[in-house]
């Protein structure tokens, strides 16, 4: 696996690949690597030639500073994972090579994806995600990109910004389906700061995911949403959302007509971390 740092030094070598003929997949992360990051890698090395992960923790999509302090850092156990996954190529870069004098690129039309569920409580996090995901794609210039499901709204952002940014019109962006511990629990970097008793008690939102999948009917939402609510909350949980929407436009849905495909979203507070979840319910 070869690791650069520097954008110029990362491009020409793709180049070289590229002028070979060899396609370029490309899974963008922030470390802290876990089974979830390799099904991506995986994905994209079966679809791909090359495939080229990322680690960038991107200071500009958190809105809480003390979050992005604490986010964990794993460098050198993510360096013997994706060696072990066959990963071709590392884009490991500093802050300052990324955001050079501390430049901030366009603002993005994201429509009311910005301002639902995440968006409401993370005020300016989708803007963060697409700054740095449009400069990484620009970047690497791939061929295909791969991202989880489990970060829902965050795929429907990036597809946004694909659809809408002319020289990424030829992407293909494959949404890999989250990977879960045997419990149910959605895995996720953040997971390293629960503590032993909260690692328990965290399935508590797939299960709760589940409920109101097992519980769906044509009709009012308000009434599983509550309950849905009610069992996070009977288990410790302080609920920032429980949703159920649109699974293509994330729209909330109030009251079902029994066809439109369902998504449901939970985020919620467990000790100092904050979990997010979805499942797609109907």
């Amino acid at each position: 696996m070869r690791i650069f740092k520097k954008i110029s030094d990362i491009q020409s070598y793709l180049q070289i690949q590229k002028d070979k003929g060899l396609s370029v997949g490309f899974v963008p992360t922030m470390g802290a690597l876990h089974k979830g990051h390799l099904s991506l890698l995986e994905t994209c090395k079966t679809a791909c030639d090359m495939g080229v992960v990322s680690i960038f923790v991107n200071p500009t999509q958190f809105n809480d500073k003390k979050d992005l302090e604490k986010y964990p850092r794993t460098i050198e156990k993510d360096i013997t994972l994706l060696v072990n996954a066959g990963c071709d190529v590392l884009f490991y870069p500093e802050v300052e090579e990324m955001y050079p004098n501390g430049e901030i690129t366009r603002i993005y039309d994201l429509k009311a994806l910005e301002n639902l569920f995440e968006g409401a409580f993370r005020p300016g996090h989708f803007q963060g995600v697409c700054q740095v995901v449009d400069k990484l794609f620009s970047i690497v210039q791939p061929q295909a990109v791969f991202f989880g499901q489990k970060d829902y709204q965050q795929c429907m952002v990036i597809k946004r910004l694909i659809d809408t940014t002319p020289a990424f019109g030829s992407i293909e962006m494959t949404i890999v389906p989250t990977m879960r511990e045997t419990n149910g629990l959605a895995m996720s970097s953040r997971n390293a700061r629960l503590s032993e008793e909260e690692k328990q008690l965290a399935p508590t939102i797939y299960q709760t995911l589940l409920f109101l999948k097992g519980a769906l009917k044509a009709g009012p939402m308000a009434g599983i949403k509550e309950a849905a609510t009610l069992k996070l909350n009977e288990r410790r949980f302080i609920t920032d959302y429980v949703g159920i929407a649109d699974a293509y436009t994330l729209e909330p849905v109030d009251d079902w007509d029994g066809q439109k495909p369902l998504v449901a979203l939970i985020a919620a507070f467990l000790g100092p971390v904050r979990l997010i979840d979805n499942l797609v319910i109907a």
